[in-house]
C-alpha cells in the first residue's frame, strides 16, 4: 500500500523542513532527494506556491507529482504584482491581458469543472473579480459579457 503525502511548497524553494520534512520522515525515505526532485520540478514556478503529491511505496521508492499553482498565483505573476486587491471594486492592481488569461485556462483546464476552453477563460476572469485586477484594460464583469457576445471568440480559437 503506498503512502500519499500532499503538500504546497515554495516553487523551486522547497526545503526539508515544515511541511515536508515531519510528512516523509516517519515513512523512512531520504527526503533530501525527495527536496531535491520537488526543486527540481517546480523551478520554473519560482515565486508561487505550488501543489505538490509525492507517493512512497512498500520499497521506499517515492514518485514526485507536480501539479499547477493556483489561478490566483498564475495571474498574480503575470501581473506581476505581490498580492490581490484589498477593495477590489474600487482598487485596481493590475491588468491582465486577455491572451495570458487564455494561456492560464489552458494550463488549468484539466482541474477546472469547466467543458470548454471559453467557459475555462471566464473562470479565469471571474477570478480577476475578486483580486480587483482588470483584464484587456476593462472591468472583467465587462469582459465576462463580452466573452459571451462572442467579441473573444477570435483569440480563444487560437
Amino acid at each position: 500500500m503506498a503512502e500519499v503525502v500532499e503538500v504546497l511548497v515554495p516553487g523551486g524553494k522547497a526545503t526539508a523542513g515544515p511541511p515536508i520534512g515531519p510528512a516523509l520522515g516517519p515513512l523512512g525515505i531520504n527526503v533530501k532527494a525527495v527536496v531535491d526532485e520537488i526543486n527540481n520540478k517546480t523551478s520554473s514556478f519560482n515565486g508561487m506556491q505550488v501543489p505538490v503529491k509525492i507517493e512512497v511505496d512498500d520499497k521506499k521508492n517515492f514518485t514526485v507529482t507536480v501539479g499547477i499553482p493556483p489561478t490566483t498565483a498564475l495571474i498574480k505573476k503575470e501581473v506581476n504584482v505581490e498580492k490581490g486587491s484589498a477593495e477590489p471594486n474600487i482598487q485596481i492592481v493590475g491588468d491582465l491581458p486577455i491572451e495570458a488569461a487564455v494561456r492560464i485556462a489552458r494550463m488549468k483546464q484539466n482541474d477546472m469543472l469547466s467543458y470548454d476552453l471559453k467557459n475555462a477563460v471566464k473562470e479565469v476572469v471571474g477570478t480577476c473579480v475578486s483580486m480587483g485586477v482588470n483584464v484587456d484594460g476593462k472591468r472583467p464583469k465587462e469582459v465576462l459579457s463580452a466573452i459571451d457576445n462572442g467579441v473573444y471568440d477570435k483569440v480563444l480559437a487560437e
